[in-house]
């Protein structure tokens, strides 16, 4: 049975789970604004302030070379505009 939490369910810590997640949505997030704005990688790095290499990355889904802050700010220069929701932890 699923956890809800892919990462969590490999036998990362809870901790460690939830870090993965939120940076693989921010990621998803990032991904988004390329294909809805039908951006090429040179202009996603011009928007987002980093290098074509580093929108490559974002495309092939390397999460493990972006920490949440990266991805955070990619995501406001693009002029998206994120909350924080707090859910209760899981049973």
């Amino acid at each position: 049975m699923s956890s809800g939490n892919v990462f969590l369910d490999l036998g990362f810590s809870p901790a460690e789970a939830e870090y993965l997640l939120l940076r693989s949505r921010l990621m998803m997030m990032v991904s988004e604004v390329l294909r809805t704005r039908n951006l090429t990688q040179a202009q996603a790095a011009r928007l987002f302030g980093v290098s074509q290499p580093r929108v490559s990355d974002v495309v092939r889904g390397r999460v493990n070379r972006f920490t949440i802050d990266a991805l955070v700010e990619m995501l406001a220069r693009a002029g998206v505009r994120l909350d924080i929701v707090q859910l209760p932890a899981s049973a």
